[in-house]
Order: structure tokens, then sequence, then C-alpha cells
């Protein structure tokens, strides 16, 4: 299996900016998805996993950008890389999408290294067909945190709407990245002091 290092080098070579990342994925998702409130939360609490502050999601814009862009969705990831107390959520339909658009912007190969490498990391969850992957993962995946470049999904109502239904907040990776202090969330997942980053992102 590839690694993280190996991977970003490769996708260096496709020159994909991030705008081509977000048209890619808006046309995927444009006739066969849910609309950004559908969470999925029609089904019964006991299909949840528990919330924790520890769980994030990453939509796949955000996904495919730590690819094949880095800038802030990569310093986004790298904290969550770096810390094996850390989960990434992600339903089957969401790492579909990414691939999706790694094929498209990029080739074939590295979007299959790349789907390779991000299972033996995400937690997979199952979500219901037709909902927003992104929100519909966080559900019932107990993340509280999800990671987007979208604006449909950031903008200041939609997060408003969405912690009246579920405990998740909605932030582009730049503000994540800016909030996320693992020294500071450690004692509240874990017991005894925070031992440091434990993983090595690029690995």
């Amino acid at each position: 299996m590839e690694t993280w290092a190996t991977l970003f080098d490769r996708a260096e070579a496709f020159g994909v900016d991030a705008d081509g990342i977000e048209t890619a994925l808006s046309e995927r998702r444009a006739t066969d998805r849910g609309d950004a409130g559908d969470t999925g939360d029609r089904d019964p609490p006991s299909d949840r996993a528990d919330p924790s502050p520890a769980r994030v999601v990453a939509d796949a814009d955000v996904l495919a950008a730590d690819l094949l862009v880095g800038g802030d969705a990569r310093d986004a990831l790298d904290g969550l890389r770096s810390h094996s107390w850390t989960t990434l959520v992600a339903s089957d339909d969401l790492v579909a999408d990414a691939e999706a658009v790694i094929a498209a912007l990029a080739d074939a190969a590295l979007a299959a290294d790349w789907r390779e490498r991000v299972g033996a990391w995400r937690e997979p969850v199952v979500q219901p067909a037709g909902d927003h992957p992104a929100l519909a993962s966080a559900y019932r995946g107990g993340a509280m945190h999800v990671l987007s470049f979208d604006e449909r999904l950031t903008a200041a109502g939609v997060g408003a709407g969405l912690t009246d239904r579920l405990p998740v907040s909605v932030r582009e990776p730049r503000a994540f990245a800016a909030l996320f202090d693992a020294e500071r969330l450690y004692p509240e997942v874990a017991e005894g002091a925070y031992p440091g980053p434990d993983r090595d992102p690029r690995a």
C-alpha cells in the first residue's frame, strides 16, 4: 500500500486546483444526492455512534484537495493523521465521490491507490441512499466536526439548523486547523497526560 507521502508526490504532477475539485464534485452530486440539509436522521438512535469531538468527517472536496492540492485541506487532515486517538469517519458514498473526483482530475490509478490508503485510515459508516454523504456520515458516525469547502454547508444559517438536530459544527479546513488543539482535546477522549503526536502523517 502506498504511503501518504508517495501519493502526495504523485499527485503534484497533475497540477489540479481547488476550483476544479469543486466543479467536478458538484457535477457528480448534481443528480443523485440529497440536499445540504439531509442528514440521514430517519433511523433510530441505536444505529448511531456516540458523538465525540475526536471524530471528524472530511467531505469529498476536502479529501480530494488533501491529495491533489495540499494547502488548508492537508494542514487540517495532518492533525488527524498525527494522532491515533482521532477518527476520520466516512461512508462508502463519500469515499466514492472523492475517488471519482480524483480519477476525473488526475487518473484512475492514483484514485485507486488513494482509496486503498484512505480505506485503511477511515472508519466506515452506512448511510441511507440519497442523503448528503458528509452530513449523513457525521450523523451515523458520531462525528462532531465536518470539514468542507462547500458554502452551502458552511453558511451560518445552515450550521444553526444542523445543530438543532445533531451536535456538529461545519467548518472550512483552515478554520478547523486553527481551532484544533490536540493537547486540549485529549483529556476529553482519553485518560492521562497528552502524549503528543503518535503517528507519522506521511506514513
